[in-house]
């Protein structure tokens, strides 16, 4: 299992697999880095390094006053000094988009490109509420399958997703226990986000202006009720070069193995 070692003394899990032009894939906020085991066979040519972020997956559990994104860039740049890796591309999801803006306006020298998944720099606050009504909180599912039901019913903005692939979804992020699911991450990152709310939204915008020069590409989800499409169209407007696909079908995130999003990574992972 590998595992690195940060500068504040956290053990963190991570996955490095194939080879080729390396892509380092950033979760959400809640997520780790099997949301991107769906993707992976339509990378075949690049090398897929994948991080459990602090608290998150099979990493340790922290302060939640760490459960930040400046310090969760840091972590990330940490692994790429672990893997002695100069550069890389970032396939952001989410949460995991900021972070790579972040890394773009901080060290934009170690990044050879960015793609984000549903994600920009203005966050719709419907999305946010969404988000604020289940960190850090154990289902009310006792068990997978229960839960991979109601996945199906409750997941805002999706239709046509066969029932296999929430019964993954269920799998790969709740625990079953005798007293029922529990979630796989730290659940005081509840605290964090709480405290982050209570904060001015920043502007983000210099952030994603920090990416020229980067290939771009942006995947929205066509019901996304974080990235709106007023903003997407603004992000295009700024980057006429990014690549840019709207999955049909699909809320706040896209799974990436949609024929929309495969097509516009294998384009984007083409000029890194």
């Amino acid at each position: 299992m590998p595992r690195f070692t940060t500068s504040d003394g956290l053990s963190l899990h991570y996955t490095d697999q194939s080879s080729g032009a390396p892509i380092l894939c950033l979760a959400g906020l809640t997520r780790n880095a099997t949301d991107f085991d769906y993707v992976a066979p339509h990378l075949p040519h690049n090398r897929l390094i994948r991080l459990d972020y602090r608290g998150r997956g099979q990493s340790q559990w922290a302060l939640w006053e760490t459960y930040t994104i400046p310090i969760e860039a840091r972590d990330a740049l940490e692994l790429l000094n672990h893997l002695n890796l100069g550069k890389t591309a970032i396939l952001g999801t989410s949460r995991g988009g900021l972070i790579a803006m972040v890394l773009a306006a901080t060290a934009q020298g170690r990044l050879s490109g960015v793609a984000l998944n549903d994600i920009g720099p203005d966050i719709a606050t419907t999305g946010l509420t969404a988000i604020a009504g289940y960190i850090g909180r154990n289902p009310a599912a006792k068990t997978h399958a229960e839960a991979a039901t109601l996945m199906a019913q409750r997941m805002t903005g999706f239709a046509n997703v066969p029932a296999t692939r929430w019964a993954q979804e269920a799998a790969k992020h709740y625990i079953a226990t005798p007293d029922g699911l529990t979630i796989n991450y730290d659940p005081a990152l509840a605290q964090s986000f709480a405290a982050a709310s209570t904060n001015p939204a920043p502007d983000l915008w210099p952030l994603f202006d920090a990416m020229q020069g980067l290939p771009l590409a942006l995947i929205r989800g066509a019901n996304s009720d974080l990235l709106t499409r007023a903003t997407a169209a603004e992000m295009r407007t700024r980057r006429p070069d990014m690549i840019f696909a709207e999955v049909p079908d699909r809320g706040h995130i896209p799974f990436l193995d949609e024929p929309e999003a495969t097509t516009a990574l294998t384009q984007w992972s083409a000029h890194l």
